[in-house]
């Protein structure tokens, strides 16, 4: 039987299915700026958002950390010890002094951040199917697996995500991963290497990281991308694979892996989509899922410049000034709705009014 978990319950009524906790923000001596990420993108992402005045700090669900219990759903304990080791923490996170921090520090400042952003994902994925969409404004760290990390990515939330789905929440048993990181997700890949119920499609730069030819298998629609890809190229691209993807198989929950790393300019992604494709591909994306009524959870996942918090941004201003971001009765629901469901749709109502 699942055990009862805090990541779970249900928030208040008249959040908007946001997901996000300042917790997610890693900064430690200035060490963090030895990494080309940004570890406090997560913070400015919502600054922006409260600027623009989409969201408040009380319309938003606070993520909560993932626990042992949590993380054991998919980790082995094997690979949970070995982050108790800060030589192997430094060699996922590719920072290299972080070796020779005490492991509480470790644990700390940079692991509870992670565990934090874990814990978001999988408390978005049931949002998701609740409210028909989620965003975790972290999260999307698809090189980990169940006993692997590397490339900055610690826990396998994708994983976890889908695999709490598929125990705790009824009428979910399908799973799509929309990958459109600039890296392969080999991470998720690999997690569900032999699983029918489980369907990846991944778009990355064939010449970088990870480069795992095994992961590969696990990919139902592989779409290997050219050093120096550009808008037209990349999004005729996705526009077609999504499509496809969703045409041959049919989820009740998308994993929509959202990185910012496509930037022309990135230092680790190769390719040169601009920011106006970037808000393009994510409406490409929550367009097919809405209208398939199938709920879709996003992540952040990677993005190493400073302007992509701006960028992640503007596409959730966006989605939500085209209506990707309202309400929707998940297609099954036929038939009336009960005078509870219209009282809190009422509620929603208001609060959403609060935010135009």
């Amino acid at each position: 039987r699942p055990h009862r978990t805090e990541l779970y319950e249900e928030p208040p009524l008249g959040c908007w299915p946001i997901v996000y906790s300042p917790d997610y923000n890693i900064t430690f001596m200035g060490l963090e700026k030895l990494h080309p990420f940004d570890a406090g993108k997560w913070g400015k992402i919502i600054n922006f958002l409260k600027e623009e005045k989409l969201i408040a700090d009380d319309l938003i669900v606070q993520a909560r950390e993932a626990t042992d219990e949590d993380l054991l759903v998919v980790h082995t304990r094997r690979y949970l010890n070995k982050l108790k080791w800060s030589f192997v923490v430094a060699t996922i996170t590719e920072i290299p002094p972080v070796a020779f921090l005490p492991n509480f520090i470790v644990q700390r400042k940079v692991l509870k951040p992670l565990r934090t952003q874990t814990g978001g994902t999988i408390m978005a994925g049931k949002l998701a199917v609740d409210r028909g969409w989620a965003i975790n404004v972290g999260g999307g760290f698809h090189h980990c697996s169940s006993d692997k990390g590397g490339g900055f990515c610690a826990y396998a939330d994708i994983t976890l995500a889908i695999k709490f789905l598929f125990e705790r929440v009824q009428g979910v048993s399908r799973a799509t991963i929309i990958d459109l990181d600039a890296h392969q997700g080999n991470g998720h890949e690999r997690d569900f290497m032999d699983d029918p119920r489980v369907y990846i499609m991944d778009a990355y730069n064939r010449y970088i990281y990870p480069g795992d030819g095994f992961a590969k298998r696990a990919i139902k629609r592989k779409v290997e991308l050219e050093w120096g890809t550009e808008d037209t190229e990349y999004l005729q691209k996705v526009q077609t694979h999504v499509e496809g993807a969703l045409n041959e198989f049919k989820p009740d929950i998308i994993v929509y892996n959202a990185g910012t790393d496509i930037l022309d300019g990135d230092p680790l992604g190769g390719l040169a989509i601009s920011p106006q494709g970037i808000v393009k591909r994510d409406e490409v994306v929550f367009r097919a899922a809405r209208s398939r009524g199938v709920p879709v959870l996003m992540v952040t996942s990677g993005g190493y410049q400073k302007r992509t918090a701006r960028i992640i941004a503007d596409s959730i201003l966006n989605l939500h000034s085209l209506g990707l971001l309202g309400r929707q009765q998940p297609a099954c629901a036929l038939g009336s709705p009960s005078l509870d469901q219209m009282v809190r749709d009422s509620a929603k109502d208001f609060s959403n009014l609060s935010l135009q």
